[in-house]
């Protein structure tokens, strides 16, 4: 069937389901087996053997493996079995790396489905007569859903019932104007896809009204299914740290590089032998370059969304995750960010009453018929379930709806008695709703809004009286809806706001208060220690939101709460000289929310904006960092955002912020970690083949730390746990560099400091046994050691034995296996393909202990000022 050229009904029967009812569970479970997951192919993934092919693509193991290949040539013709074991065991270490690399590759992806699982979009669906919110990949052709502003359209659908409603298809059609639709068009058998204005399609979204549809194709069978391969748009994911550490390790193998043709020209006038002096060299570039260092970023990275996940806060991209850590603005909406969500109706004032009466079970028969009225110009429901109220719709409704109900009145009994005959979605400009309902036999319009909007539109009714108790509630931090109404002889078959929403009698007022979350005071507190600015924006009352803001902290003494309509009266320079005074922002429109946004960032500052609706895309998008509300934002804007609070809470941003500083300090202490060891490895080689013509240290002995026994303490330090006073410091600054506050010289000077020790060690070595074996032995145990026992020292610019030197149980048990693996290479029969050899008891001990130094210089330092701890 061409469902676009048929009837509503039609199509309901052809697919054989139901209007009010919708499919029953035994269908679904059909057509699920039927039809499969309503989700696009993605495109084939890697086998777990093509990324480990992958892994051999850099060119450092390109190198490495050249060597391995020159050194077996080299020891077939010698004929000496023992020169095998080093082509051997060089690539040894390369497939266990590449294997790390394949292992490392797969948890990314299965971190990054669930994810996406957690992300995934939702639908509203009417199924066995009950509505219900799914995942979206659980749709079946026949299924009936409802749409409204801010959706994205989870499949094909056809329209049954359709109230002002407007769909953005440029990812379709490429008309970047909203198509209009109407359920009752009636459109051609050959119409082309951007004229079928009676169906909706997968992947667009709702950008204005209401909607009630039948699903009619789902997965690849959609039209965005059909053109699936163009719609894969998965780009570079790494972040702007990742590329500047990949830069870093350019810069370093240039280097490395030519440190190695020198030591190469040193080494063959010195008579050492072409392929010693060739390893040497070549080793000595791999471990210039920390291969593993972008690896572990990722990895770091990984876990910190990992850990922010089990906060509630789901960031969609890497880079938002650098970006936390330098917000120093947060733009928060105040209704279920900084309260509860959870609007309770508790007054209500009839027009003409002497006084405000309490909301209860039992309210006076004029209260009762307001409650009445106005949940009738409500689309959102309370649905009861096992002793447990499920409030589906937008909040401010569902508190009317509750109300009602409490006073004996279900919204689906009043739905039933008094039915709508046509209705105009509210929008954030007229900031009103209006339903036109049968009631008693006459045609009844109902409007529910905001008091100053509706006001003007009311010519009966005490508004001065009105406008008192509006005044009276809003300080008391209510949010206050007006009630009108009117009576009229026809319903319109295209009703406008002009014709409906005019000639109003008012009839009453309702305050609503939503509460703020307990844990959102010591949020705002937080944010203040730690150097950010709490900014309030809303649509409600400048009075209301005032209150909750002094309430919270946001709002301090000498502070500003302006309306949107003062805003608009600003220009772009008044408001860059005030913007840093003003603490509230009310009755906001979308394109408010970007002036602030901008303004803010004209001011340098890095700017973390919530939003939940489809209008607040652009200001999320605008945003440094936008975060959309996981309970009532639209698709839409969770699109648009880097990040969403699946728990719609301000402390969650907060918390993110925190992983955030977190994060940035955990890579900056791995960073200088992998560093600092590979400066050292470089130095002592280049200074002890210019200094005596001998290399302190063969090519597998370094191969053997750079890449089995640095790797997992790297790992590990990246895991940190975030320092308890990070929210003490002020924001980082957007543009500030990684190696910033002395890191860069902290690296150098701890290379140093091992290139020392090491030297030192190999000297001991060679006098304690009397060859060169001897020295290269105590330079790998030293150089070993020191660099696992540094994983500690970096921790943090705090004295280690402040934070508890043995905290961190992850870097415990990293650090005791790197500590094995060069147990296994020195004390058993391996040391003979290392080239080592047996040394005193007394030799070890000194080792350990030339080992143990780095504690006592890093402690010294911290003591001293010379690592200072950032403010």
């Amino acid at each position: 069937m061409t469902f676009y050229h048929a009837s509503p009904s039609e199509v309901i029967q052809e697919l054989e389901s139901d209007l009010t009812s919708g499919l029953r569970s035994d269908q679904v479970q059909n057509r699920i087996a039927q039809f499969g997951e309503n989700k696009l192919k993605e495109k084939k993934r890697k086998s777990n053997f093509q990324r480990f092919l992958a892994q051999f693509k850099d060119v450092m193991i390109l190198i490495l493996l050249a060597a391995a290949a020159i050194s077996f040539v080299i020891a077939c013709v010698e004929g000496q079995p023992k020169e095998f074991f080093e082509p051997l065991l060089i690539l040894l270490i390369v497939v266990l790396n590449a294997i790390m690399g394949v292992m490392q590759e797969s948890k990314a992806e299965k971190a990054l489905d669930a994810l996406k699982n957690l992300s995934a979009p939702h639908a509203r669906v009417i199924r066995d007569g009950k509505e219900s919110i799914i995942d979206a990949a659980q749709l079946v052709p026949g299924d009936i859903i409802r749409l409204e502003a801010g959706d994205f359209i989870p499949a094909d659908a056809r329209l049954l019932k359709s109230v002002s409603l407007k769909s953005e298809e440029s990812a379709l059609t490429g008309e970047s104007v909203p198509s209009e639709k109407d359920a009752e068009a009636i459109v051609l058998e050959n119409a082309p896809l951007g004229d079928r204005s009676n169906m909706v399609f997968s992947g667009c979204s709702i950008t204005y009204g209401t909607a009630v549809a039948v699903v009619t194709a789902t997965g690849m069978n959609t039209e965005m299914g059909k053109i699936a391969n163009l719609l894969d748009n998965e780009g570079d994911t790494q972040t702007p740290l990742q590329k500047k550490l990949a830069q870093l390790g350019k810069y370093l193998g240039i280097l490395a590089l030519a440190a190695c043709g020198i030591i190469f020209i040193v080494g063959l006038s010195s008579g050492i032998p072409p392929m010693e002096i060739f390893m040497t060299a070549v080793s000595l570039a791999v471990s210039a370059i920390p291969e593993g260092l972008p690896a572990i970023v990722t990895i770091v990275l990984s876990i910190g969304v990992q850990r922010m996940v089990k906060k509630n806060a789901l960031v969609r991209r890497l880079p938002a995750v650098e970006t936390l850590g330098s917000a120093s603005v947060i733009c928060s909406d105040k209704t279920g960010t900084l309260t509860q969500n959870r609007m309770t109706l508790v007054k209500a004032y009839v027009d003409g009453a002497p006084s405000i009466e309490e909301i209860n079970t039992q309210n006076s028969a004029e209260v009762r018929q307001l409650l009445q009225y106005a949940s009738l110009c409500c689309d959102g429901t309370v649905i009861f379930r096992d002793n447990e109220e499920q409030h589906i719709g937008d909040p401010t409704e569902t508190a009317i709806v509750y109300a009602a109900h409490k006073n004996g009145m279900s919204k689906e009994t009043l739905n039933q008695q008094y039915p709508r005959l046509a209705e105009l979605p509210f929008d954030s400009d007229r900031k009103l709703m209006t339903t036109v309902n049968q009631i008693n036999g006459k045609n009844v319009v109902i409007v529910k809004g905001a008091f100053d909007m509706m006001a003007p539109r009311c010519t009966s009714g005490n508004l001065d009286a009105a406008k008192e108790i509006v005044e009276k509630m809003s300080a008391d931090a209510l949010r206050v809806l007006a009630i009108a109404y009117k009576e009229i002889d026809t319903v319109p078959q295209h009703p406008t706001s002009e014709e409906l929403e005019c000639g109003l009698t008012l009839m009453g007022l309702v305050g609503m208060i939503d509460p703020p979350r307990p844990e959102a005071k010591a949020a705002v507190e937080l944010c203040r220690k730690a150097g950010i600015k709490p900014v309030m924006i809303t649509g409600d009352h400048v009075v209301t939101a005032s209150a909750i803001a002094k309430d919270l902290g946001i709002m301090k003494s000498g502070d500003k709460a302006i309306t949107g309509a003062q805003l608009d009266a600003m220009t772009d320079t008044q408001l860059d000289h005030e913007v840093e005074q003003i603490s509230v922002y009310a009755r906001v429109s979308p394109e408010n929310k970007i002036r602030i946004v901008k303004a803010w960032q004209r001011k340098g500052q890095v700017v973390s904006m919530t939003g939940d609706g489809v209008n607040d895309a652009p200001a999320l998008k605008a945003a440094n960092i936008g975060c959309a509300m996981g309970i009532t934002g639209t698709d839409v804007a969770k699109g648009a955002a880097d990040m969403t609070l699946t728990d719609d809470n301000f402390a969650t941003i907060v918390d993110a912020i925190r992983e955030g500083r977190g994060i940035y300090a955990n890579i900056r202490k791995v960073v200088g970690f992998l560093l600092g060891t590979n400066i050292g490895e470089v130095i002592t080689v280049f200074t002890a083949m210019l200094l005596w013509h001998k290399t302190p240290l063969l090519s597998m002995q370094l191969l053997w730390i750079n890449l089995v026994t640095d790797s997992l303490p790297a790992i590990a330090l990246g895991m940190e746990a975030v320092e308890s006073d990070v929210m003490n410091q002020k924001p980082r600054p957007k543009d500030e560099g990684i190696f910033a506050h002395g890191l860069g010289i902290r690296i150098v000077l701890q290379g140093i400091m091992f290139s020392i020790l090491t030297l030192i060690a190999f000297v001991m070595g060679e006098n304690a046994v009397g060859q060169e074996a001897g020295g290269q032995t105590m330079a790998f145990m030293v150089l070993a050691l020191s660099q696992i026992i540094q994983a500690f020292n970096m921790r943090s610019e705090h004295s280690l034995f402040r934070i508890g030197p043995f905290s961190n149980h992850k870097l415990n048990w990293a650090c005791l296996v790197s500590f094995l693996l060069v147990a296994l290479v020195i004390f058993t029969p391996i040391r003979v393909a290392f080239g080592l050899v047996v040394l005193p008891w007394k030799t070890y001990l000194l080792g350990l202990c030339l080992s143990l130094i780095p504690v006592v210089v890093m402690e010294f330092s911290k003591a001293c000022g010379l690592i200072k701890h950032q403010h």
